[in-house]
C-alpha cells in the first residue's frame, strides 16, 4: 500500500457508538465507502447483517423457543441465532456431496432440494445466496415446505431498485446459458470471483414468495442506515 492510499484510508476512518441490533451497544467502523467497509466491532457484522438483524428484532422477537435454519457456517446472523434459538441447523452448498451429506464436518444442502423433512423449522435465514441459486423459485418453495405454519423466512439479496427482476444466466442440466454478461461474487469457500450471479433482484421478488406459498411477504428496510448503509430484507411468513 502507498503513502498516499494508506493517508486516504485513514482519513476515511469513522468510529462512533451506536446500538446493533444483533449485540446491543457497540461501536461501529467505517474503513471506506464499501458496505462491506463497514463493521460492527463487537460481532462483526457488516450492514447486511445488521440489516437481517433488525428485521429479526421486528418481525420474530424472541428466539428462545425458536428452531431455526441458516443457509451459512458463518456470521454475525449465525452468531446470533446460535446465542439466542432453542435449536439452529447450518448448511453449505458443496460441489459433488448429496444434500444431507457432509464434508470435513460441514452439512451439506442444495436449496433446491432440501434433505430436511417437512415442518421442520420456525425461521429460516439465508444473506446473499438466492442470486446464485439456478431456479431460485424451487429454492423459496423447500424453504416454504420445511417451515412450521406461521413460520418466517428472512432473507437478503443485492437488489437493482428496480420492479422487476433480470435473469443473467439460466441453468439447462449442467450446462449455463448466459443471457447477459457474466457476474460473479466471491465466496469463503470458493474465494474471490468464484459464484456465478443467476440473476439481478427487483423488487417483484416479493411476488416470487406468495407464488412460492407464502402466505405474507414484503420488503421491510430497517428505519436507520449504518454509516449511510441499509438493505432491504424479505420478510414472507408460512400460512
Amino acid at each position: 500500500m502507498t503513502a498516499l492510499a494508506a493517508f486516504a484510508r485513514i482519513r476515511d476512518l469513522r468510529l462512533r457508538p451506536f446500538r446493533c441490533p444483533g449485540c446491543g451497544p457497540s461501536l461501529l467502523l467505517r474503513l471506506g465507502g464499501d458496505e462491506m467497509q463497514v463493521r460492527c466491532l463487537r460481532c462483526r457484522g457488516t450492514p447486511v447483517h445488521l440489516s437481517l438483524l433488525a428485521a429479526l428484532a421486528t418481525h420474530v422477537g424472541r428466539l428462545a423457543a425458536i428452531d431455526a435454519y441458516e443457509l451459512s457456517t458463518t456470521g454475525a446472523v449465525l452468531r446470533h441465532l446460535q446465542r439466542h434459538c432453542r435449536s439452529v441447523a447450518t448448511s453449505e452448498y458443496l460441489d459433488g456431496v448429496p444434500p444431507g451429506g457432509s464434508r470435513n464436518g460441514i452439512r451439506c444442502e442444495d436449496v433446491q432440494q432440501l434433505s430436511f423433512a417437512d415442518r421442520s423449522f420456525d425461521l429460516c435465514t439465508s444473506t446473499e445466496v438466492f442470486e446464485h441459486v439456478p431456479d431460485d423459485r424451487a429454492g423459496l418453495r423447500e424453504l416454504h415446505r420445511v417451515l412450521r405454519p406461521g413460520g418466517r423466512l428472512l432473507l437478503t439479496v443485492p437488489m437493482s431498485g428496480q420492479a422487476a427482476t433480470v435473469e443473467r444466466a439460466r441453468r439447462d442440466g449442467p450446462r449455463v446459458e448466459h443471457l447477459l454478461p457474466p457476474a460473479y461474487h466471491g465466496d469463503r469457500l470458493n474465494g474471490p470471483g468464484s459464484v456465478l450471479v443467476y440473476r439481478d433482484y427487483g423488487r417483484d421478488i416479493v411476488a416470487r414468495a406468495h407464488d412460492a406459498g407464502f402466505r405474507e411477504a414484503l420488503l421491510w428496510t430497517p428505519p436507520l442506515a449504518f454509516a449511510g448503509h441499509r438493505r432491504a430484507v424479505l420478510v414472507a411468513t408460512r400460512d
